[in-house]
């Protein structure tokens, strides 16, 4: 294993496995040890919880029947008494409403504190004795004697109560005449209430029948007013089968627009209008009439479906008030490519908003990956030290300090794609808890050899941003036509069954499902200060610049240099004392360079270095003549400079045709036009307006909208407290599209588990999973532990 600068924990699994070394018998009997002292203290603490809980249930009991007392004591005194009997007396009745329950009161007042001495001397009394006669009971009632004498001389007929042993001896059999008619008038006092709540539910229920035949009468009159909608044609079933297989017929080669003039001439055929229901909007075309149509009878017939065929796990349901962003891309600082720096900086002012916390996720690469990616052999030990790398990057660039998490998956280099291959689910390094909005740098790169949860599934709104234009590179390449095609069916496949939304940052890139073309990204802040340098400096009188032409970028035949060098010799002649000077590094800088120097060009080359370096500024031109950029982040800061761009009329720059320093060229003719007219004349100073259009700021106003994360957090900033659920119940027709969806995100999940077929489509052997490296690196379980056999 290679010597690290830092000592590293080792790590062991537990009965020898793993990768840590195998221990001795000491070891084991600590283990056993170990072992049988938590057993011991888990059973201690069990018991302790048992007595606990069973004291707690007495002292509740003990309340209970305290309480019940209370209640009864209180009926009787608030409450008029029914009834003993037939043919009770009215006086013995209002005798004991008026006379009995005070003194009852009274009593229970005074002698309160001796009760359960009382009660244990009349248990002693009462207990029997051997088999012979109960023995008689005896408790000391003198101190109620005045109480007594009360009673009985307001009693009229006082010889029936006279008869009462008041002296304290009862007989066996014999009872208290005033207890029995207590404990008589409570039974009847519960009696009654029953009885009141029973006719109480029946009335709530009758109630509850009776709006229960509404309901149906109302339901009734909606069925008999739907049968106005008449039902849908097989015209039209057939015209929406084909406008929701067009995914799948599109993976058979039937372009897109050939299913519209299907469903278009499907719709001809129908009878009905849709003037039948006056409550929805007309519209022109027949896609929107076929969607009003099918709405209009779903509606009439009350159906409601989920979204989706299969059930959704349940999503994500943060429990704080802020919602959770999570940032994936494909490559990481000190590689300077758009796919590192882009996302950077969209963390890092996505982060300033106040509804939503940001974790950007970059790749992590081992050492020996490390020294082929990084410039100048620069190497990290540990992901905390290239996460300090990166800030420290940052913070020189930007003027606020950022506030977002940084968190690494486990990447490998691949030497043919030029690119990062995540190794294992990507998706399993952001916690279930913050699983809530997924922002995919390049998702067609990320998913390719995905084989873990799908992203629709994990999180609630998933958006793709298209960085690269790859059917273009892959053309380039033997055989490219065919792989080019192979590809465009794998992204399109990709795309639609992990993303929501998919934004193309211009309209070179492939046409993909879900997506919309919009520029999100902007310009270092570094680069539009050192345009307002510029611009005072002009002001004041001096030069702004003092060099000519260059050119920067990537040395990779694909970022332009070949089309420079056939412009450069095609009209050596018409750009005779031209001098061009091109800064990069990359893998194909030896046969570049000998290239242009067996045409004789005259073009000098340098190392690549920061486009923001203090030896580039004094450069008036810059040169773009790439056509495989989906939006070349150079060109945009070469503008934000103050600078003249020449550069191809493609898609690619669409964005920054509309800025007067952009010159752009439709033949080599006009390239050589467009190059003396930039070395005779000034640039024009930017206005404010256009110095925002370029910055990060409006970048991040344009993502929010095209992205659908502004309606996504506005719509739960109006509905606080709910779970972050994504599919609602709705009054929609069944989605074939997300059936199509889940079934593609299935078919790929048991393709990319095999491992025959990930190396015959170009993967990098042992990507399944991460190694073992990635686990002493990022501190991760193996492999085989975090992954069992038995599980999916």
């Amino acid at each position: 294993m290679e010597a690290r600068a830092s000592p590293r924990p080792s790590v062991s699994i537990g009965g020898g496995g793993g990768f840590g070394a195998g221990r001795g018998d000491d070891s084991a009997f600590s283990f056993l040890s170990k072992g049988w002292r938590e057993v011991r203290d888990s059973a201690t603490a069990d018991l302790r919880l048992m007595r606990a809980r069973a004291d707690s249930l007495r002292t509740l009991a003990d309340r209970e029947l305290e309480h019940i007392l209370a209640s009864a004591s209180t009926a009787l005194t608030s409450a008029p008494p029914p009834p003993l009997a037939a043919g009770a007396p009215i006086a013995e009745l209002e005798f004991v409403r008026t006379r009995i329950q005070p003194k009852i009161s009274e009593l229970r007042r005074r002698y309160v504190s001796q009760e359960r001495e009382l009660g244990r001397r009349v248990l002693e009394g009462w207990a029997p004795r051997g088999a012979g006669k109960p023995a008689r009971a005896r408790v000391d009632l003198s101190g109620i004697t005045a109480i007594r004498n009360a009673i009985v001389s307001e009693v009229d007929g006082g010889e029936r109560w006279r008869r009462v042993v008041w002296n304290g001896e009862a007989e066996e059999g014999k009872e208290w005449e005033v207890l029995r008619m207590i404990r008589d008038g409570i039974k009847e006092f519960e009696r009654r209430s029953q009885t009141k709540e029973i006719f109480e539910g029946l009335r709530s229920t009758g109630e509850l029948v009776e709006k229960f035949k509404s309901s149906l009468k109302s339901f009734n009159m909606e069925s008999q007013g739907s049968k106005e909608i008449q039902p849908l044609d097989l015209p039209e079933i057939l015209a929406n089968l084909v406008r929701q297989s067009e995914p799948f017929l599109d993976q058979l080669g039937v372009r897109r627009d050939q299913c519209d003039k299907l469903v278009e001439a499907l719709c001809r055929k129908q009878n009905h209008s849709l003037s039948e229901n006056t409550s929805l909007p007309v519209n022109d075309k027949s896609s929107d009439e076929l969607d009003l149509r099918i709405a209009s009878v779903l509606q009439s017939s009350g159906y409601h479906a989920d979204d989706g065929f299969w059930s959704e796990p349940t999503k994500s349901e943060v429990s704080d008030d802020k919602r959770h962003v999570a940032i994936v891309t494909t490559a990481s600082l000190p590689w300077m490519t758009g796919t590192a720096v882009n996302p950077l900086f969209r963390a890092a002012y996505l982060a300033k908003g106040t509804r939503q916390d940001v974790t950007l996720v970059v790749p992590w690469l081992c050492k020996s990956d490390q020294e082929l990616v990084y410039p100048n052999s620069m190497t990290f030990s540990s992901p905390e030290e290239q996460e300090t790398y990166i800030r420290s990057w940052l913070e020189e660039r930007l003027g606020f300090e950022s506030n977002f998490k940084i968190s690494f998956y486990p990447g490998k280099f691949s030497k043919e794609r030029r690119s990062i291959i995540p190794a294992g689910d990507t998706s399993q390094f952001i916690p279930s808890r913050e699983a809530d909005i997924a922002i995919l740098e390049e998702p067609e790169h990320l998913n390719w050899y995905h084989h873990g949860k799908r992203w629709t599934d994990k999180f609630n709104h998933v958006v793709g941003v298209v960085h690269t234009n790859y059917l273009e590179y892959i053309k380039r390449e033997k055989n490219g036509a065919l792989q080019a095609f192979l590809v465009k069916h794998i992204n399109n496949w990709v795309t639609r069954a992990y993303c929501d939304k998919v934004l193309r940052l211009s309209a070179a890139t492939q046409d993909l499902p879900k997506s919309i073309v919009c520029n999100v990204h902007g310009v270092n802040p570094k680069f539009l200060k050192i345009g307002e340098e510029i611009t005072a400096n002009r002001g004041s009188g001096e030069p702004p610049f003092s060099k000519g032409a260059y050119f920067l970028g990537k040395m990779v035949w694909a970022k332009g240099y070949r089309e420079l060098i056939d412009l450069m010799a095609k009209h050596k002649s018409d750009l005779e004392g031209f001098k061009l000077d091109v800064y990069g590094s990359g893998e194909d800088s030896q046969e570049v360079q000998s290239t242009a120097r067996r045409l004789d060009l005259s073009l000098n080359f340098f190392k690549g270095r920061d486009h923001a370096d203090n030896s580039l500024h004094g450069y008036k031109v810059f040169i773009n003549p790439s056509i495989s950029d989906v939006l070349c982040t150079a060109t945009a800061e070469a503008l934000a400079m103050g600078k003249f761009v020449i550069c191809a009329e493609h898609p690619s720059n669409e964005f920054f045709m509309s800025f007067p320093n952009c010159l752009t060229y439709k033949t080599s003719e006009e390239f050589v036009a467009r190059v003396k007219e930039a070395m005779d004349r000034e640039p024009q100073p930017l206005t404010p307006e256009q110095r925002y259009n370029l910055s990060w700021e409006a970048a991040t106003e344009r993502f929010m909208e095209y992205s659908d994360l502004d309606k996504v957090l506005n719509n739960e900033a109006a509905q606080p407290g709910q779970g972050r659920k994504r599919k609602n119940k709705r009054t929609s027709q069944p989605n074939l599209s997300d059936i199509m969806d889940g079934g593609l995100a299935l078919a790929h999940r048991c393709l990319t588990g095999n491992e025959v077929l990930r190396l015959a489509t170009g993967a990098i052997p042992g990507t399944r999973d991460y190694d073992k490296q990635h686990c002493v690196d990022m501190g991760l379980l193996p492999p085989q532990v975090q992954h069992p056999v038995y599980g999916w």
